[in-house]
């Protein structure tokens, strides 16, 4: 079969290997689409402490089971079949540790992901190890959804993770910096979910404002390359700033602005993550103390954040179909990481398989 195989920072190759086989305690599927991230970029140009090659990558995954391990169903109280539609988690947790017993799975400290140590699914083939498979990180595709769609369920689901920590109101202000997918995705999920007030999105790149917001239609677009937008966004709040802001980029100056914008008990979310080499920050502390500033970190998911995710999904409270622009096959795969780098679409999704059972 054909799987894109990590072997090095800036050396990833689509080569054929033998198709994996299924062991008693694993379920093998075909991959019917993997979808792509800035994650999946950094993967190709920098590689990954966690990642060892060579390494199928991919871990946006939907597909269908052709294969249930002898012992899967009595081990984990499960009935999967052949040909049942499935979405896998990402983010692997322990289920052991301490963060785990405690019900904080998205911060496992022993956590592992598909991809990384587990072979991914940019590939025709894959198999869900039963790490997966013993936190209950294996879900059924509604069957209104289709599987681009249920892919696109695990970035939604770190959207998710990050927006329960924010504790949204109906009415918020909220300001997400980053007009990509999951900029995107918040908006949705802030207006759907917890039914918040005007959404303002801001980026640097016109294209990409433009792509996104006609998509999630934002109460108002920010070009932070032409304004102040630490002024602009008090300005549109008639001085008070933002109720929630989430930072789904990686600049350092977009987390400096998040908390010079936030209102009085404002609520941050430091989405995306900043790069090694420059990982620190301006915090005036007395604006956050004074204001009583709340900052949040968050970055992946719980299992049970990929089954709300399929679950809004599917109740059309968060719909994704029209985000995802482009379809990819996988013999073309390498042009889905220029265009997500290049910002060329909302999101990106490359089909393995010919997705002839999705609707």
């Amino acid at each position: 079969m054909k799987a894109l195989r990590f072997y090095a920072p800036e050396d990833v190759r689509l080569e054929d290997v033998p198709e994996p086989q299924c062991g008693p305690d694993e379920v093998k599927i075909r991959v019917r689409n993997c979808s792509t991230c800035g994650t999946d970029v950094k993967i190709l140009h920098n590689g990954h402490q966690n990642l060892t090659p060579p390494r199928t990558i991919g871990h946006e995954i939907a597909g269908d089971i052709v294969e249930v391990g002898d012992d899967v169903n009595s081990t984990y109280g499960t009935d999967w079949a052949e040909g049942d539609r499935v979405q896998v988690i990402a983010a692997v947790p322990c289920g052991e540790c301490h963060e785990c017993r405690k019900g904080w799975m998205a911060v496992c400290q022993n956590q592992t992901s598909m991809g990384y140590q587990y072979d991914g699914g940019f590939a025709e083939y894959m198999i869900v190890p039963r790490q997966v498979l013993k936190v209950d990180g294996l879900n059924r595709i509604p069957d209104n959804v289709s599987y681009d769609e249920a892919s696109a369920a695990e970035p939604f689901a770190c959207a998710i993770n990050a927006q329960d920590l924010l504790g949204i109101e109906e009415g918020d202000t909220v300001v997400v910096f980053g007009a990509g997918p999951i900029g995107c995705m918040h908006t949705r999920i802030a207006r759907g979910v917890h039914n918040c007030g005007p959404v303002y999105l801001v980026d640097v790149n016109e294209s990409r404002l433009k792509i996104s917001a006609d998509a999630v239609h934002p109460d108002e677009v920010i070009n932070a390359a032409e304004v102040d937008v630490v002024e602009k966004v008090v300005e549109l709040t008639g001085g008070r700033g933002a109720d929630v802001v989430i930072t789904a980029t990686a600049a350092n100056i977009t987390q400096e602005q998040a908390i010079a914008m936030a209102a009085r008990n404002g609520r941050i979310s430091f989405f995306g993550g900043l790069p090694k080499t420059n990982p620190t920050i301006t915090c005036d502390s007395n604006v956050v103390h004074y204001r009583q500033l709340h900052i949040h970190g968050a970055n992946g998911s719980a299992p049970e954040h990929n089954k709300r995710a399929l679950q809004y999904i599917s109740t059309g409270q968060v719909p994704v179909k029209d985000l995802i622009t482009r379809h990819i096959p996988l013999d073309d795969v390498l042009d889905a990481f220029s265009i997500v780098q290049n910002g060329e679409a909302i999101k990106v999704t490359v089909e393995p398989a010919a997705a002839t059972a999705s609707v």
